[in-house]
């Protein structure tokens, strides 16, 4: 189980964030804008905040873009994982991807599921990393776009979450992760958990 280190330092980061909608402007998009305030409210920064149509290549092209922007440490891009004809943000992003997260799409269709039941299933949320980036897709609903910030996300984005987040990854380019740092010790000394 994740825990808050009293130790630890919190360490802003910039968040791009990514509306797939053919419906939605700036100030029609009620998930976006909500996640603005919970990422604002944590002190991170909204770097920079888009809404663009369902296009594969239009959401291809503006997260390449942001991923080789060094001031971009995460993107959060809502909308355009389920099932329809213009559903492609997974398509569209995980040829980009360096490594994927699989445990997000997971844990977050488990999240879901407690309390959609089945229809957790049509969601194919994915994440992954690209040059230090961290992606994340969501739905683009403020109930599923908050569950999965609050749920997943914003821990991940906090240094002072232990035994691992994302951090010491996006700003200083080392993966460090307490549990694994310990087992490698223990390896080392021939010790065992």
């Amino acid at each position: 189980m994740s825990k808050t280190s009293p130790n630890a330092l919190f360490k802003p980061v910039n968040i791009n964030l990514l509306t797939v909608s053919s419906s939605r402007t700036l100030e029609t998009d009620d998930a976006g804008n909500e996640l603005v305030k919970a990422i604002s409210s944590l002190g991170h920064y909204v770097y920079e905040r888009r809404v663009i149509h369902e296009s594969l290549h239009h959401i291809r092209a503006l997260v390449s873009n942001w991923i080789v922007d060094d001031q971009v440490n995460a993107i959060l891009v809502l909308g355009g994982t389920g099932f329809s004809e213009n559903d492609m943000s997974p398509e569209a992003l995980e040829v980009l991807f360096d490594k994927r997260i699989d445990g997000y799409g997971e844990l977050f269709r488990y999240l879901s599921f407690t309390e959609l039941g089945s229809a957790a299933i049509q969601s194919r949320a994915v994440a992954g990393v690209a040059n230090q980036t961290v992606i994340f897709t969501m739905p683009s609903s403020p109930k599923g776009s908050m569950l999965a910030w609050e749920q997943l996300i914003s821990p991940q984005l906090d240094a002072r979450v232990r035994p691992c987040n994302f951090v010491s990854m996006l700003l200083e380019g080392e993966g460090k992760c307490e549990t694994r740092a310990i087992s490698n010790e223990s390896a080392k000394d021939g010790s065992h958990e």
